[in-house]
């Protein structure tokens, strides 16, 4: 896939704004037509709800193309939802992480419900205070999963990481399933700082070449979480970044 045409936002950009209406509009007035819609746009827990949502966002011309930050750990029932929604929107991705007390059992379950709704799965690497932002954790757990099972690489907490983000799109390229393109950089005390993609520590264009080397196939959304009373103007930044360095 081409990063920069299929370029879309993660909602979370988003979250001071309660109303998907608005925050269906905030994605195109970004020049974007794609979003990976967050648990807080959706009750998952109410499946009358689905329809009113999903049409908000098809009827602003804006498509579903993933849903998450999802936990998993091993509750059928309640993961089973997720499922049901991310069909209901015509999405084939939803970005996840694991609760470290219910593994394995909880990627036998997420395995099986994967195959059943034929969605992939994409573990959200949440930096290094995540038990799932460490590289030799990841390859871990993708030695011991099927490939519905693989990556949502957040570019930015890859960083936090102290990993290189590319040379990980590189590594698990057979598992990259989804993108969360963000830039951050830290202060003395290494602490990040959200910044336009490009500016900071991500080199968006080594990381094109990665992708289309590799033949990246899976989701891509822009991930900017500063600013959140008015993020269209940094996000517009973004997305022109992208579509320069990544064509």
């Amino acid at each position: 896939m081409n990063v920069a045409e299929e370029l879309g936002a993660q909602s979370y950009c988003f979250r001071h704004f309660k109303d998907n209406r608005k925050v269906a509009e905030l994605v195109r007035q970004c020049g974007l037509s794609k979003v990976e819609l967050g648990g807080g746009n959706v009750d998952l827990a109410n499946p009358k709800s689905w329809d009113e949502v999903i049409g908000i966002y098809r009827s602003a011309g804006v498509e579903i193309v993933g849903l998450g930050v999802q936990r998993f750990g091993n509750e059928e029932a309640k993961e089973r939802k997720f499922f049901e929604f991310v069909k209901a929107a015509g999405a084939k991705f939803m970005s996840v992480t694991f609760s470290i007390d219910a593994v394995p059992a909880a990627y036998r379950t997420a395995e099986r419900l994967a195959d059943e709704y034929d969605v992939r799965l994409a573990i959200h690497n949440h930096g290094a205070r995540d038990w799932l932002g460490s590289v030799a954790m990841l390859a871990h757990v993708f030695k011991n999963t099927s490939p519905r099972i693989g990556l949502c690489l957040d570019t930015a907490w890859m960083l936090d990481s102290g990993e290189d983000p590319v040379a990980v799109a590189e590594r698990f390229a057979e598992r990259l399933y989804g993108l969360h393109v963000k830039d951050f950089t830290f202060d003395r005390a290494r602490r990040p700082q959200d910044v336009v993609v490009g500016t900071g520590n991500l080199n968006l264009r080594k990381l094109s070449d990665v992708l289309k080397k590799t033949g990246f196939d899976g989701y891509a959304v822009l991930e900017y979480e500063a600013d959140s009373e008015n993020p269209v103007p940094a996000i517009q930044q973004c997305a022109a970044a992208v579509r320069e360095q990544m064509q």
